[in-house]
């Protein structure tokens, strides 16, 4: 996504109290429609994983605010947590999140932004990927074997 408009701040806290749940606080910055844009997009996934805090530990309030994990995907598919999260990203989702991986693994890989002539490399990892059933090891194995890494430019 863009960077976020100047003028969109996120009220966080005052005096170190939160001012709502993230929920809250974020409903109330997607009334900015500048912001919502994105938000909407992104913040159903954020939702489903507030349980865990900023190391990964599994939470049942944030501060004093219980947590709703519930959400919405774009296409109206809902969840009520992160296991039912997990569960539509891998069954209904599961050639976006490993193409979306791809993508994000090779950027960093090849220290570049992916373009267009990158796409079918892409493609090609999405495929040995499924036939490797998925292996993280495979899809790095294949992305340093690949055109894009072996030929990049220093």
């Amino acid at each position: 996504p863009p960077p976020p408009p100047a003028a969109a701040p996120l009220a966080d806290d005052k005096d170190g109290e939160l001012l709502g749940t993230l929920r809250e606080r974020m409903e109330q910055h997607r009334s900015n429609p500048d912001c919502a844009t994105c938000h909407v997009q992104m913040d159903a996934i954020g939702f489903g994983l507030e349980n865990f805090d900023v190391v990964g530990r599994w939470r049942e309030k944030d501060g004093r605010f219980p947590i709703d994990p519930s959400g919405s995907l774009p296409g109206n598919v809902a969840f009520r947590g992160p296991a039912e999260l997990m569960q539509v990203l891998a069954q209904d989702r599961r050639d976006d999140f490993c193409r979306s991986l791809i993508k994000k693994l090779m950027t960093y890989a090849i220290g570049r932004g992916i373009t267009a002539s990158d796409y079918c490399t892409v493609n090609d990892l999405l495929k040995q990927l499924q036939a490797d059933q998925f292996r993280f090891r495979g899809l790095i194995e294949a992305i340093v074997l690949s055109d894009p890494f072996l030929k990049r430019s220093r």
